[in-house]
């Protein structure tokens, strides 16, 4: 059973519709005009509307224009007495589902309107299956079960439904346009555009017009009129990749595009509005950098409406077994290989790694380990020497002579067990800070919260 307005300014049609409508099980409710109309779609749900084409006051098409600026989406059904072509286009044109002629016919009207709610059911069936989806690309692009993970997503899950402006700050390979990608794909905008302009990439001179187009004959070279990103994304999301690298006097200009959504291309005059949900990425301290004059302060405060801060890899060590299979996966089939397996010797030396390069460099570092395998399983020597040397823990070579062991480490700390080193040096760097976990991560160059999972390992206890 569907519940159905019916509109007209004639009682007697309003009867008919009534009755109508209730001998073929459904709910109507009737309305003498557009404004008593409006009333009821803010009081209550309706699944079909039913509108009379003239009407004192206002018509049929003002109830459609009235419904989309409110932002009902309701089909409509527009009747008339008055049969022509003419008006049939504009309905249809208008917004409306279908179009009926007065007298309005009990077979006609049952058939009209089970056509229409089977285009409503259909409609948000695929509405929702596409949501479903668009969810579970921006879940899965975006591997990883850790806490800082976890709090990111949740920002973005509450703010995609939102235009406010995202600001994501971390470092290079952190995932910010991974980020930037689920926050478009979650929102409501998710069937426009999603647009990316990389700010560092892009000539100096080339900027301006990458971003609002330009003209036929603007400068040397400008053949044809070509629009610019914020042009490309209406009504979807533009993404401005490393924003911290634009030129101060394209900032303001990007500034007035972001409150007046207006801009014109270069060398034009005519003004052009569009709607656009803007999402900035910098690798760089975007405050700092605008205290130190180089970025502009009314421009960073526009852009951090919410900010999401990226965090390192070295902060979500407990994501590399499920980050490192996915890149095994991925890279042992675009190699045509098999999936090689990983020793758990190899996730626990990988996750002492600090990784400054952060998920870029694990997959590139996975995806060489893969392809230099050739099929057999992955352990520490699968992974290249700059790895090795460039780790917090560092081995030592087979062909090395055996290092003397510092009286601090313990007489009976094996120079060759590299936990038992970290363990060790962990314990030092404690000792020289008078225990503070602080002093002493930033002693290690780690996070905080590494040391902290470290120290609750059974082997690291704080010194006394």
């Amino acid at each position: 059973m569907a519940t159905i307005l019916c509109v007209d300014d004639e009682p007697s049609v309003g009867v008919v519709l009534e009755h109508a409508l209730t001998k073929i099980g459904h709910q109507p409710i009737l309305a003498g005009g557009v404004e008593e109309a409006m009333k009821a779609v803010a009081r209550q749900p309706f699944d079909l509307i039913i509108t009379d084409y003239r009407m004192p006051n206002a018509t049929g098409l003002d109830l459609l224009t009235l419904l989309e600026k409110e932002g009902y989406q309701i089909p409509v059904i527009i009747m008339t007495g008055y049969s022509s072509i003419e008006h049939a286009v504009m309905s249809i044109r208008s917004g409306a589902i279908d179009y009926l002629t007065k007298p309005i016919r009990a077979e006609t009207l049952r058939i009209a309107v089970n056509q229409a709610l089977e285009v409503v059911r259909l409609r948000r069936e695929n509405d929702a299956f596409r949501q479903e989806i668009n969810t579970l690309r921006g879940r899965r692009a975006i591997l990883g079960e850790s806490v800082a993970l976890r709090r990111v997503l949740e920002v973005v899950s509450t703010v995609a439904a939102t235009k406010a402006t995202v600001l994501l700050e971390g470092e290079s390979g952190t995932g910010k346009e991974l980020v930037a990608r689920a926050l478009h794909d979650q929102s409501p905008r998710h069937s426009g555009p999603f647009i990316t302009i990389n700010c560092a990439a892009m000539p100096e001179g080339l900027v301006e017009s990458a971003l609002f187009g330009h003209e036929k004959g603007a400068f040397t070279g400008a053949t044809a009129r070509t629009q610019g990103a914020f042009e490309r994304a209406h009504n979807g999301t533009l993404l401005l990749d490393e924003i911290s690298e634009m030129r101060l006097d394209l900032q303001s200009k990007l500034l007035r595009v972001i409150q007046e959504q207006e801009f014109e291309r270069v060398g034009g005059q005519q003004p052009i509005r569009v709607d656009v949900r803007l999402v900035a990425t910098t690798n760089r301290d975007l405050k700092a950098e605008a205290d130190a004059g180089k970025f502009r302060m009314d421009l960073y405060y526009r852009l951090n409406v919410v900010p999401v801060k990226m965090p390192p890899l070295r902060d979500r060590l407990e994501d590399i077994p499920l980050l490192v299979h996915h890149f095994v996966t991925r890279s042992a089939a675009q190699a045509g290989v098999e999936p090689a397996a990983v020793t758990s010797e190899t996730i626990g030396w990988l996750q002492r790694y600090n990784w400054p390069g952060n998920i870029r460099e694990l997959a590139n570092a996975v995806e060489r380990a893969v392809i230099l395998s050739r099929g057999g399983p992955l352990t520490p020597d699968s992974f290249s020497l700059d790895l090795t040397r460039t780790a917090s823990v560092v081995s030592t070579p087979a062909t090395a002579p055996s290092p003397s062991v510092p009286a601090s480490l313990g007489a009976g700390t094996n120079a060759f067990d590299l936990e038992a080193l970290e363990h060790a040096t962990i314990r030092r760097a404690l000792e020289s800070t008078g225990g503070n976990r602080t002093k002493a991560a930033k002693l290690l160059g780690i996070s905080e919260r590494t040391l902290r999972n470290k120290l609750n390992t059974p082997k690291v206890a704080p010194p006394v």
